[in-house]
C-alpha cells in the first residue's frame, strides 16, 4: 500500500451527489462496500441518461434529423472524452463495447483467429478474472496454440521472474489485469508490456479495477489493447471500451457483422467500415454511452490523484482494524493495492459472513468472485471481499469491523 498525498476530498459533499447511499437496509443505514463489482453512480450520470430519453432518443450516426444529429453529437464527444481519459493517440482507437468482457472476446476472436497457430503461446496470470482466462482458452484451443499462467505469490502478488523465464519467441500474445478484483494487487504492467515486446508479442490490458482509481495514459504504457468498464467508473453497465493500436486494429477482422460496420452490402461481397465502426455492428448502447460522459467529468473534477489517497487511507485504515480482530486473515497483502481487502475467518463460512453483514445493512461481496483458479492457489474456497470507493468513511468501516467481531462471537 503505497503513501498518496492529495488535496483531501469534501466526502459528505461527495455523498450528497449519490442518492442511492441514502437509504435504509434492513433497517439500517446502507454501507456500500461493493464497489469492485460496480460502484455507484452520481445523481449527474443518471440525469445524463434521463435526458437522452426524454429528449434526444433516436439512433445515431445515420439519421438526418434534429434529435438523430444531438444524439450523435453527445455519443461522439464521449468518445472524445475517453480518448482524453486514457490518452490515446486517435479518437478511431476507442471502441464502445458491452464492458470489458465483450473487449477481452472482441481481441481473442478477432486478432486470435486471424493471427494465433499451432504451436504459438498466450500468456496470462492466475490473478486473472474468468473473463480473462476463457476467450484465450477457448481461441486456443481452437487454433491449438499453449495457453501459460505467471504464477502468483503467497502475497498475491505475480511472479515476475517466473515471467521472464516464460516469454520466448512463440509468446504471441500476453493478457493480464491492471489491478486484481480479488485482492486489489496493482501489477507492474510497464515492466509487463515492455519485456513482451522485447518478444514481439502484443499485450491486452484488463483496466476493469484500474479505471476509477490509476492513472491511465495508453501512450506511456505503450500498450496494445486496453479494456474499461463503465460500471466500474461511476457510470452505466452495459458500456465500456476497448482501446486498440490504430494499425492493430486496422489488420484485424470485424467482430460481428450486421448495420453500422459496413461501407456498402451486397449479395457477392460486403465492404467494412473505417475505424472505429468496423467494430460497432447494430444499434449501440447510446444513452449510457452519453451519461458515461458525465462519469468522466466527475472523475475529472474531482481528480485522480484525490481519489486515490482518500481510497488508499481508507484500505490502510480497514486493513488494520480487519487484521486486529482474532480469527481474521487478510487475503491480499501485495505492496501496491487498489481499495481491496478481502479476508476469510477460520471456521466461518464467506457467505454466512455476508448475509449476517447485510443484516447490519453492510453490502459486500462473497464467493470466489469469478478468479476460481487464484482461490485454488490460495487454498481457499472464497474470501468476504470488501472495496471501497470515493464517498466511502472510515466510520462505515468501524461499523464492517464491529460487525465482523460480532459475528465471530455469535458463531463461535
Amino acid at each position: 500500500m503505497s503513501t498518496l498525498t492529495a488535496t483531501p476530498v469534501n466526502v459528505e459533499q461527495i455523498r450528497e451527489q449519490f442518492p442511492v447511499l441514502n437509504q435504509l437496509v434492513n433497517g439500517k443505514p446502507l454501507v456500500y462496500f461493493d464497489n469492485a463489482a460496480t460502484n455507484q453512480k452520481p445523481k449527474r450520470v443518471i440525469d445524463a441518461l434521463l435526458h437522452y430519453y426524454e429528449h434526444d432518443n433516436a439512433n445515431i450516426h445515420r439519421g438526418i434529423h434534429t434529435l438523430a444529429e444531438r444524439a450523435t453529437k453527445a455519443y461522439e464527444a464521449t468518445r472524445h472524452a475517453v480518448q482524453a481519459f486514457i490518452n490515446a493517440k486517435h479518437t478511431e482507437e476507442v471502441i464502445f463495447t458491452r464492458g470489458v468482457t465483450e473487449s477481452i472476446n472482441l481481441v481473442a476472436s478477432s486478432y486470435g483467429r486471424a493471427f494465433l497457430h499451432a504451436g504459438d503461446e498466450v500468456i496470462i496470470s492466475g490473478l486473472e478474472h474468468h473473463s480473462n482466462i476463457v476467450p484465450w482458452q477457448i481461441i486456443c484451443e481452437e487454433k491449438k496454440a499453449v495457453l501459460k499462467v505467471i504464477p502468483v505469490t503467497e502475497t498475491g502478488e505475480l511472479d515476475m521472474d517466473a515471467y521472464r523465464k516464460l516469454l520466448s519467441g512463440k509468446t504471441k500474445v500476453v493478457a493480464v489485469c491492471h489491478a486484481s478484483n480479488s485482492l486489489g494487487t496493482i501489477n507492474p504492467i510497464k515492466e509487463i508490456i515492455k519485456l513482451a515486446h522485447e518478444f514481439g508479442a502484443v499485450v491486452l490490458i484488463d483496466g476493469a479495477q484500474a479505471s476509477a482509481h490509476l492513472h491511465i495514459d495508453v501512450q506511456d504504457l505503450d500498450c496494445d489493447f486496453y479494456c474499461i468498464s463503465s460500471h466500474k467508473m461511476y457510470g452505466p453497465t452495459g458500456t465500456g471500451i476497448l482501446y486498440g493500436k490504430k494499425e492493430l486494429l486496422e489488420k484485424m477482422p470485424p467482430y460481428m457483422g450486421g448495420g453500422e460496420m459496413i461501407k456498402e452490402v451486397t449479395f457477392a461481397k460486403t465492404t467494412y467500415n473505417d475505424l472505429p465502426y468496423k467494430f460497432e455492428a447494430g444499434t449501440p448502447n447510446i444513452g449510457d454511452v452519453i451519461a458515461l460522459h458525465e462519469a468522466i467529468n466527475f472523475i475529472n473534477e474531482l481528480g485522480k490523484d484525490a481519489i486515490a489517497a482518500h481510497e488508499n487511507d481508507l484500505l490502510v485504515y480497514a486493513a488494520k482494524k480487519l487484521a486486529a480482530i482474532e480469527g481474521v486473515k487478510l487475503m491480499g497483502t501485495a505492496k501496491e493495492k487498489v481499495s481491496v481487502q478481502s479476508f476469510v475467518i477460520e471456521g466461518i463460512h464467506h457467505f454466512d459472513i455476508g448475509q449476517m453483514l447485510d443484516a447490519r445493512g453492510i453490502a459486500v461481496r462473497t464467493g470466489h468472485h469469478c478468479t476460481q483458479p487464484l482461490m485454488d492457489r490460495l487454498g481457499i474456497e472464497g474470501t468476504v471481499r470488501a472495496s471501497f470507493s470515493v464517498y466511502n468513511t472510515k466510520g462505515e468501516i468501524d461499523q464492517l469491523a464491529e460487525g465482523v467481531e460480532r459475528i465471530i462471537k455469535f458463531l463461535k
